[in-house]
């Protein structure tokens, strides 16, 4: 692109006229017509991708690939999982490098690796006992968390007396605090407010 960008820049034309046909900053149309000032199209040329050089040969990423392949028990961990942590022990041990795990998480989706998520379901689960409950005890406990929520909520407005009992100001007004009886809070447990107080 710089070097088409370099014909432009020859023919005469603008910063801007570059940079809207390149679909670039102004700023860098700039920066290229200053480099083919100075170092002719020779200064235009890429210098190639950015980073320091890979630290792994590409014969050694496939053999990290086939190590992979044979899993951990092979490497003396018993379960059948690979953590960025165990790669990096075992490119450690076996090539003699260090990578941090962003950078072995970096290579590992390079070469096709991702996160795994199994699904695990244990070996006693009685699907009839999950579903009752689901259908029978869910409902219970989120109708009832749901209200303490927006009791909760509408109490959080009171100025907490010194006993930390009591309320002022507009708690326990909206229909869920006057429902459950709750005007109050002391510390994290709702209690009734001390009425005349």
């Amino acid at each position: 692109m710089r070097l088409a960008a370099a014909e432009l820049i020859e023919g005469g034309a603008s910063d801007r006229e570059v940079a809207r046909h390149f679909r670039v900053s102004r700023m860098s149309a700039n920066r290229w017509r200053r480099a083919l000032a100075a170092g002719g199209r020779a200064a235009l040329a890429s210098k190639g991708p950015g980073g320091g050089p890979a630290k792994l040969s590409p014969a050694q990423v496939g053999e990290l690939e086939a190590v992979l392949e044979a899993g951990p028990a092979v490497w003396g961990w018993e379960d059948q999982c690979w953590t960025l942590a165990r790669i990096a022990a075992v490119v450690r041990r076996r090539f003699g490098v260090t990578y941090t795990l962003a950078g072995l998480d970096l290579l590992l989706h390079r070469i096709g690796w991702s996160v795994q998520v199994p699904a695990r379901q244990a070996a006693e689960r009685d699907e009839e006992q999950v579903t009752a409950w689901k259908q029978e005890t869910w409902p219970v406990i989120k109708a009832s968390s749901s209200e303490w929520m927006v009791a909760q909520a509408e109490m959080a407005r009171c100025w907490l007396r010194l006993a930390g009992v009591g309320c002022r100001g507009r708690a326990g007004r909206g229909a869920a605090g006057r429902a459950a009886g709750w005007e109050g809070v002391s510390g994290l447990l709702v209690t009734p407010a001390v009425r005349g107080a």
